[in-house]
């Protein structure tokens, strides 16, 4: 059998796997010996280290138990809990960087992979002064995010299709300077011959499809897969039958907004009107 590598910067998650193979391998264990100790099955030991799967509380307890440790395990699920990302979306991250298409819909704020670094930060900023996260969080965001765009300068270049929505483009964000760049950056992005840019005007009002920003991703096998998010929640559907009535939803987006080019035009009019 083919053992799945991992990836120690794929989130708090995938950080928690690699130490726990690595732990169990040290000991000479298989996947099968450490599940007969903790009371848990194989495949959900596996689960757990290639981070498909966060560790609760009680399995943390259990390898603590297991190895003799004294809360080293405990101590690490809860910094999975106390991370600057949501439930779901270091698992949706990972298959994010192997889709060869992406349809994303955001709305307030550009979305991440669009964001230059100065844009990224200015968010993470406000939200550390709001007390909302650590400055060690915001720095884990900004860094986890040069990551997944990292991901995405890959050949084959996956299909990437962007709506944003026109608050995106009017909410001042860290400064004249740095709006003005990232304005710039999407005008950059929609020259790209595997994107497609295009901005749900305030005119489309009720007759938007979304309310809060979702993407959607293809893989290779032409399975898709979804993740929505609100500000404290996020969710990763894997079922392809549940995604295809928010494909529909986002194909209906797509032909009630601005065209490419109505788009960057009216990006390049924003940009012009900064001081």
């Amino acid at each position: 059998m083919n053992k799945v590598e991992l990836d120690p910067d794929g989130g708090p998650a995938a950080k928690f796997g690699v130490f726990l193979r690595t732990s169990r391998e040290a000991r000479g264990w298989t996947q099968d010996d450490l599940a007969d100790v903790i009371g848990y099955s194989a495949t959900h030991v596996s689960a757990v280290e290639t981070g498909r799967r966060p560790p609760t509380p009680r399995l943390a307890r259990e390898l603590d138990k297991a190895f003799g440790w004294e809360r080293v395990f405990t101590r690490k699920a809860l910094d999975i809990k106390t991370s600057a990302l949501l439930e779901g979306f270091p698992q949706y991250v990972e298959r994010e960087s192997k889709a060869v298409e992406l349809r994303l819909f955001t709305l307030g704020i550009v979305p991440g992979l669009l964001q230059s670094v100065d844009y990224a930060t200015a968010i993470a900023a406000g939200a550390v002064r709001r007390g909302s996260i650590t400055q060690s969080q915001a720095d884990e965001r900004v860094t986890y995010l040069a990551r997944r765009q990292a991901n995405l300068r890959r050949e084959p270049s996956p299909l990437i299709h962007v709506v944003l929505d026109e608050s995106c483009l009017r909410r001042p964000v860290g400064g004249p300077a740095v709006m003005a760049a990232q304005l710039d950056q999407l005008v950059e992005f929609a020259a790209l011959p595997n994107t497609m840019l295009q901005v749900a005007p305030y005119a489309i009002g009720e007759e938007r499809s979304f309310d809060l920003p979702v993407n959607i991703l293809t893989l290779p096998d032409r399975s898709l897969i979804s993740y929505a998010e609100s500000a404290q929640q996020g969710h990763l559907e894997r079922d392809s039958d549940a995604v295809l009535p928010v494909l529909t939803a986002y194909y209906q987006l797509q032909a009630l907004v601005l065209s490419q080019a109505e788009s960057v035009a009216l990006i390049s009019r924003l940009r012009e009107e900064l001081p």
